[in-house]
């Protein structure tokens, strides 16, 4: 299964770093970006959610929101949030459920080889529940300077 631009995104409940359920309901009327990533505390992911940390305020200026979605628990993330100070909220999705339903949990390849895992990528969810962008696929590098393409598409929205 895999999500649509301009169709509604799948609704989720999964629980946040304090294990508080939270859902897509609660972020009605605002622009939700949603991030997936593998593991928190290892290089690519900490270099992903950094970047959105480092821009984090101009973001919140447009009147969007970041989540980030990894299978972690809520320990680990509370120690990724403290240990990287970020401002944002990191939920667990343990069996991949949620990221089954974005097209974050599939076949990738890693080092040349086919495996199923956390398919790194974002996707922008308008005010009205919506698919408004999927970037499938992200890469991140020293730089990992996709959290401002998300930016500069927030801000041409």
């Amino acid at each position: 299964m895999t999500i649509e631009v301009g169709k509604p995104a799948p609704d989720f409940v999964l629980n946040d770093q304090h294990d508080k359920p939270r859902s897509l309901k609660e972020f009605r009327g605002k622009d939700v970006i949603i991030y997936f990533y593998p593991k928190d505390n290892t290089l690519g992911c900490t270099r992903q959610a950094c970047s959105f940390r480092n821009i984090w305020e101009e973001i919140i200026a447009t009147g969007a929101v970041v989540i980030g979605v990894s299978p972690d628990n809520p320990k680990s993330h509370t120690q990724f949030i403290d240990k990287h100070e970020l401002p944002f909220d990191l939920l667990c999705d343990p069996d991949m459920s949620m990221m089954s339903k974005y097209g974050a949990y599939g076949e990738k390849m890693l080092y040349g080889v086919k495996r199923l895992g956390v398919i790194r990528s974002t996707v922008w969810i308008g005010p009205d529940g919506n698919v408004v962008k999927h970037w499938k696929k992200v890469k991140v590098n020293v730089k990992s300077d996709h959290p401002e393409h998300v930016l500069k598409a927030l801000a041409g929205k």
